[in-house]
């Protein structure tokens, strides 16, 4: 299974003869969007406009708690038992069979290697098939490109979300980036973590406090919101780096402050005490903490954030949007940081509703369309070959890093792992290695 090192195109490829046509009228098209690059399975059938017809999603939160985080090969289990049936509950709800689709998309990277090798599979199959067109989705450009989703699609709006060029501030669990979108395909990076996400880090110290939930982000701002933020005193992320290119920059960092409250843990809330404390009073100090770090994480983000807004109206001054997509983009009080930096430099905010901030089908899918009507698909395999065009991309970028914010060749601790890699020959092994990382 190769793995693409490049970085997404924008570039049409020549119209394929050896699939189905799309029909002339975008009304008649049926798009199926397969999402299999985490712990979700998510299908989902849009007509061209962006009406949803149909769809349906499998949630493996119950399989990873246990572990405390995603296990890629349970994972992968999980996405095998659910695929088929998930795929034909979307078709069910469409009310469409499979034969009636005008194509498929599907998330081939950046994810979990074994993850993503299951929804790929499937939807070579389907697209085999039917001789559909097939389009291979960029996980991150699906969040990003669901804002403009249409709201309320009509044939005479056509795509009525945000227009480009778009700044896209991607936090989830996996991915914490700055990004200036010019068109589909065609994205500059202008800040990313050089650890820590921003949706890892919640997770993380949500395990610290207790939260035994997957993934533990969304339980640790309902925590927050009982809590005080006053009561303990983080550090800054950054704040004291010598390094003018961080210090100065977009980039993101939430090692630092993850290890922060996991010391305060230990001191403010060792087992002697926490079993001492009355079960009101152990919830009120966890909820103190987690108050306390979701506070600076907010403001680290959105600090960098606005930094960003700036570099991206330097580059493109025409710029009128803020997207904030991933799993986090859900989260309330994000929402409203990041609103403040939008309104700093009177640009729209546009959020997904919470249910699409999640992995979803509906995002492959929308992504689908916008790279449909552009030309940017293929030819599907034939019926015998399918399953030798199984290709995914765990580490796929998503575009140039602008010059100002570049990071080393090997951020901390990549270069560890990179090395750590080198002496796995099996395939799937190195794979799961490197999803996990």
């Amino acid at each position: 299974m190769p793995i693409q090192a490049g970085p997404l195109s924008s570039t049409p490829v020549s119209r394929p003869r050896n699939c189905r046509a799309l029909p002339e009228d975008k009304l008649q098209w049926r798009v199926l969007g397969i999402e299999s690059s985490c712990d979700d399975t998510g299908a989902a059938v849009l007509r061209g406009d962006g009406k949803i017809l149909g769809e349906a999603l499998a949630s493996q939160a119950g399989i990873h708690e246990q572990w405390g985080g995603v296990v890629p090969r349970l994972a992968q289990e999980g996405h095998r038992k659910a695929i088929d049936e998930t795929v034909e509950e979307a078709l069910r709800r469409a009310g469409i069979s499979a034969a009636e689709l005008s194509g498929v998309a599907v998330t081939v990277g950046p994810g979990l290697g074994l993850c993503l090798e299951v929804g790929v599979r499937k939807a070579l199959h389907i697209a085999a098939e039917y001789r559909l067109p097939l389009v291979r989705v960029h996980h991150m450009e699906a969040h990003m490109m669901v804002t403009r989703l249409p709201q309320s699609p009509t044939p005479a709006e056509g795509f009525c979300g945000p227009a480009f060029p778009i700044l896209t501030l991607l936090v989830s669990g996996g991915h914490n980036m700055a990004v200036l979108t010019r068109g589909v395909g065609q994205h500059v990076i202008l800040g990313s973590t050089i650890d820590d996400s921003i949706g890892e880090a919640f997770d993380k110290t949500a395990r610290v406090l207790g939260i035994t939930q997957v993934p533990g982000g969304p339980h640790l701002e309902r925590l927050a919101k009982d809590g005080d933020p006053k009561v303990h005193p983080l550090p800054k992320p950054l704040s004291k780096t010598r390094d003018k290119v961080l210090l100065e920059g977009c980039d993101y960092s939430f090692s630092g402050l993850k290890t922060a409250v996991r010391t305060l843990v230990e001191k403010e809330l060792p087992s002697s005490k926490a079993a001492a404390l009355s079960e009101e009073g152990l919830r009120k100090a966890q909820a103190d903490i987690a108050a306390a770090f979701q506070k600076v994480a907010v403001q680290h983000l959105c600090e960098r954030a606005s930094r960003a807004a700036g570099w991206a109206l330097e580059l493109e001054p025409c710029t009128k949007w803020l997207v904030v997509a991933g799993g986090v983009a859900a989260n309330q009080e994000v929402r409203k940081g990041l609103q403040e930096v939008a309104e700093e430099y009177s640009l729209q905010m546009r959020c997904p509703p919470p249910r699409l901030c999640v992995d979803n089908g509906v995002m492959v899918a929308w992504a689908g369309i916008e790279r449909l009507v552009l030309g940017l698909y293929e030819e599907p395999p034939s019926k015998d070959g399918a399953d030798n065009h199984v290709e995914i991309r765990p580490r796929w970028p998503l575009g140039e890093r602008d010059p100002r914010s570049q990071q080393e060749k090997f951020p901390k601790g990549q270069k560890r792992k990179a090395d750590h890699l080198k002496g796995h020959n099996d395939k799937a092994q190195r794979q799961e290695v490197e999803s996990v990382g």
